[in-house]
């Protein structure tokens, strides 16, 4: 049994995401945990200090339960089974709380569109779930295809160790597509891997190599900076989703953080799937 949380703000990004982890996860057995965190503000509703507004903290537990039961109406799979979580407090701690609470294995969380090109690439909430929470976080673009993805790219610089806890989330998500597992690594020219970055890559490429044994490659992109690299990778393979380490948080910081939608455009399609180990 798989436990899966899903916050949700009632958003069309946060229920396409809830609609591709129900597509992606379909052949597997799955509790999701829809989860909604009002501000603390509302914990002030309830208390009946702002009579006015309490009707507002009703309807939103009201849609949480609506959303709930459509979602269960219309699920396909008859071994999916849907949760309503409705917290107050500050997101994070929530967060954390529900993930021992519900043994949560996996979150599963929404992005919005580029509504500007100032808009970051992975929103304020979605980089604390990444950076704060120990847990894998699948981050699902508002313009996903709802299909199981066909190309799976790993960008890695090669800098760290990946150990089974990585890996094998990996392979659970290459498995359930069938996918293709493209290794990518974005070198400059007349530069060369260290030591420890070859010991790390012939670790990796023999357990890709021992696990898979077909429908994966290694590819090096040379004279591109990183961002550059993986967004003519992704064209170029047409690549469905992107597995990302927390661990290597340098990385992720160029990829995700410090880059602007105006920078990179695969953010709106792209699942990323950030792993912890």
């Amino acid at each position: 049994m798989k436990n899966i949380l899903v916050p949700t703000d009632f958003s069309q990004n946060s229920i396409r995401a809830l609609k591709y982890a129900q597509m992606l996860f379909s052949s597997l057995e799955c509790n999701f945990y829809l989860l909604h965190v009002g501000t603390l503000l509302d914990t002030k509703n309830d208390a009946g200090l702002y009579p006015e507004t309490d009707k507002v903290t009703e309807s939103t537990k009201k849609e949480l339960a609506d959303l709930v039961k459509e979602t269960r109406e219309h699920s396909l799979e008859a071994n999916h089974f849907f949760f309503p979580l409705h917290e107050y407090g500050f997101f994070i701690p929530t967060i954390k709380k529900h993930l021992q609470e519900n043994n949560i294995d996996l979150i599963v969380m929404g992005t919005k569109g580029a509504s500007g090109i100032k808009e970051k690439v992975v929103g304020t909430h979605t980089g604390d779930v990444i950076t704060k929470v120990q847990c894998n976080t699948l981050v699902v673009p508002e313009d996903v295809e709802l299909s199981k993805p066909r190309e799976i790219a790993f960008p890695t610089d090669l800098n760290i160790f990946y150990s089974l806890k990585i890996l094998r989330p990996m392979m659970e998500m290459v498995r359930l597509g069938k996918s293709q597992f493209r290794i990518m690594h974005a070198i400059q020219e007349g530069d060369h891997l260290t030591e420890e970055q070859k010991n790390n890559k012939e670790y990796l490429l023999d357990f890709i190599k021992e696990t898979l044994q077909e429908g994966h490659s290694f590819h090096t992109i040379t004279n591109k900076k990183v961002k550059s690299a993986i967004q003519c990778f992704v064209e170029s393979r047409e690549i469905d989703m992107m597995f990302m380490v927390a661990k290597n948080i340098n990385f992720i910081q160029q990829v995700l953080f410090d880059s602007i939608v105006e920078q990179i455009s695969f953010h709106t399609k792209i699942p990323f799937y950030v792993i912890h180990e």
